[in-house]
């Protein structure tokens, strides 16, 4: 029966009006203690607290080349809505002057560094909110801000402040960045290799053919963790490619991005993909918010 709701709630939510939930833009600071972060916060008509989601964006930023959020983020934001969730969309990129990140270099490596310290800002930000249910919090990451999902949620995540006391609820992450344990430990936590632990529970959602966070590594990894007792799980779709979950993404090459191995990393929507993620992560995150 839940999983029929979510169904509905995925037809209806384009259909949602501005006046169903209100979007401010806000400050707070990052507890990298230098970066005063922009988030786009939305909240459902009321008073009482509410559930809430912490979104993470990739490496391309946050928004489009007209100033515009991206469409996966708002999309991803308004079925939310339609679920009584607040959101918070954190912007990473803007305030700390960078535009995309996906090219390595010092932009993507300070990137990687500070963004789980922006993800724990982000927490202590709504965990102070009257509207929000401070203990049902979420986070939600795409491509880099997956990666970083995964680095926030390690239990020994450089991130993490000192004495806090409630953390995520759980977390979504979408074929993330970093998925294997060379890259989820030191310098950008404080793990050796083949240890990183959560007690977030966690879903990663990948294409199979997806060339730019590859599925055979992070699959691996998530396997191997679950093997060590973590609450995670993996949702695979074969054929599909980074950004499967975006709405009417035409598959475009980027061999800009062109990997290690010559192979050039491609996005696109994969309706059928697409169909049973958006139910499949609206279910996750009502057992384990609600």
């Amino acid at each position: 029966m839940s999983r029929l709701w979510s169904l509905i709630a995925l037809a209806w939510f384009v259909l949602a009006v501005t006046s169903a939930a209100a979007e401010t833009v806000v400050n707070f600071p990052s507890l990298d203690g230098t970066t005063d972060l922009i988030g786009h916060l939305t909240r459902p008509e009321g008073e009482a607290p509410r559930p809430a989601v912490v979104m993470m964006h990739g490496c391309s930023g946050l928004n489009d080349r007209k100033g515009r959020i991206f469409a996966i983020y708002r999309a991803w934001a308004r079925a939310l809505a339609v679920q009584g969730y607040v959101t918070l969309v954190v912007d990473s990129a803007t305030p700390r002057g960078l535009g995309q990140t996906c090219s390595r270099g010092p932009d993507s490596r300070r990137m990687w560094h500070d963004r789980p310290k922006d993800a724990y800002g982000a927490l202590r930000y709504l965990q102070a909110q009257p509207f929000v249910k401070a203990d049902h919090v979420a986070l939600m990451g795409w491509s880099q801000g997956g990666g970083v999902t995964l680095l926030t949620v390690n239990d020994r995540s450089i991130g993490r402040p000192a004495g806090l006391t409630q953390d995520f609820r759980t977390a979504v992450s979408f074929y993330p960045g970093a998925c294997a344990d060379r890259y989820q430990s030191k310098p950008y936590t404080d793990v050796e290799p083949n240890s990183w632990t959560t007690k977030v529970p966690l879903l990663v959602l990948i294409g199979e053919a997806d060339v730019w966070t590859p599925f055979k590594p992070c699959d691996d990894f998530i396997a191997a963790a679950k093997a060590r007792g973590n609450p995670v799980e993996l949702k695979s779709y074969p054929g599909a490619v980074h950004a499967f979950d975006a709405p009417n993404l035409p598959r475009t090459e980027l061999p800009q991005y062109r990997m290690h191995d010559g192979s050039i990393p491609v996005i696109g929507t994969d309706p059928e993909a697409r169909k049973d993620a958006f139910p499949r992560v609206l279910d996750y995150l009502k057992m384990h918010l609600e």
